[in-house]
């Protein structure tokens, strides 16, 4: 019976020498132990993978990392934006980030030699991306052409009033309203506020005096200021208990307004719920169970609003204080509803701190979208003088008549 040569079938461990080399060593061109295995071309990995036989520095090592957290942030937010409550805090991260942090990258990808051809179309795609969730580009502006024969143009005024009048000189703060001259204001908080709750106010005496010609309609903390003819007012039931009025009345006032023989425009004016109150401990129970009350409540009121405009068979405007950055790109209010951008250029613009936050202004909590035949060809955020943290929205919005072709480009 022959022997059998235990070379044959001997298997090295992990540090020997290899199975093929044989006891005599490895063949003429082989690796030995310890060698860098090259990859045919010259060029040789060793076990971190990094060609040339070289470890990564730091500097790469800290950008393909940095690269990789943000993509896996980015894919985060655009699943879980709107959908899970515990992310309604990080939805307060400005989307401007979005566009900075992988500029900031691509900026300094040029010294991670070893992987910058391949990283760079990575960040590429990621500006790309943030750039359009921060509101960049002319996709943002929606329609603007000019009205034309047969067209209603309405001036609108949509303002987060920062509790109406409660800190200011009252003469000051209705001289600056009426400097506006807008045909309906949409005006947000309406009321004051003591501690931890909402104080229900009348004004309506002193509105009609510094507003005479105008229709004043109030729902809970919203109030909606047209001279234009009132066709419907849409509110909410509400108890008559405590401030109920508040915390389960409408938060998206809808009005019917006049614009014509036979032709009505809905104003929404909207102020949803805030994600969490700036001061409170994240480490307790209290903050927490505020944050999930609040994505509740802001989610049921979006729904409200969406089911409205889906039934509602007239052209449409919405605007005010939504408390989120997200709206129009993460967050929708449905089919067939247009986002609008304040200016001309292609970047975004900032509604929010004006005041009262020692942080930049980096947030557009403050939108307006349209549905229908209607367009925006003067839309801009203005300053509030003091009296809000909020700009205030000021906008021409043009209702098309519906038997009139559109114009050549339109």
């Amino acid at each position: 019976m022959p022997t059998t040569n235990p070379a044959v079938f001997w298997r090295p461990s992990s540090t020997g020498p290899s199975a093929a080399a044989g006891p005599g060593g490895p063949r003429p061109g082989e690796p030995g132990p310890g060698e860098p295995v090259g990859d045919g071309q010259g060029r040789t990995a060793d076990d971190t993978g990094a060609p040339g036989g070289r470890r990564w520095c730091l500097g790469t090592t800290l950008v393909v990392a940095a690269t990789a957290a943000w993509a896996a942030f980015l894919l985060l937010h655009v699943a879980l934006t709107g959908r899970w409550w515990v992310w309604f805090l990080v939805e307060a991260v400005p989307p401007v980030a979005f566009a900075v942090v992988p500029a900031l990258l691509l900026a300094v990808v040029w010294w991670a030699r070893p992987v910058r051809r391949r990283l760079t179309p990575v960040l590429v795609v990621l500006l790309l991306a943030g750039g359009y969730l921060a509101g960049v580009g002319p996709g943002w502006r929606g329609d603007t052409r000019p009205a034309g024969p047969g067209d209603a143009e309405v001036s609108i005024v949509s303002w987060n009033t920062d509790y109406w009048e409660m800190d200011d000189d009252p003469e000051a703060f209705y001289a600056f309203l009426r400097e506006k001259d807008a045909d309906v204001y949409l005006l947000q908080e309406y009321l004051h506020w003591e501690g931890e709750g909402p104080v229900l106010i009348d004004s309506l005496a002193r509105l009609r005096a510094e507003f005479p010609g105008y229709e004043a309609v109030v729902e809970g903390e919203l109030l909606t200021l047209s001279r234009l003819p009132v066709a419907a007012v849409h509110s909410r039931e509400a108890p008559a208990t405590d401030n109920a009025w508040y915390w389960q009345g409408g938060k998206a006032q809808r009005t019917d307004l006049l614009v014509g023989p036979g032709r009505v425009l809905s104003v929404y004016n909207v102020h949803f719920p805030v994600p969490f109150r700036v001061g409170d401990n994240p480490l307790t129970s209290r903050f927490w169970n505020f944050l999930a009350k609040q994505h509740d409540w802001w989610t049921r009121e979006a729904d409200a609003l969406r089911s409205d405009l889906a039934a509602n068979p007239n052209t449409a405007v919405v605007a005010g204080d939504f408390n989120s950055p997200w709206l129009g790109s993460l967050l929708r209010l449905g089919d067939g509803t247009a986002a609008h951008s304040p200016g001309p250029g292609p970047l975004p613009a900032f509604s929010w701190p004006l005041a009262d936050y020692p942080v930049p202004r980096a947030w557009r909590l403050d939108w307006l979208f349209t549905t229908g035949e209607a367009a925006v060809p003067e839309y801009r955020f203005t300053d509030s003088a003091g009296f809000s943290d909020h700009a205030a929205q000021e906008f021409t919005l043009v209702v098309r008549d519906a038997d009139r072709p559109a114009p050549d480009g339109g």
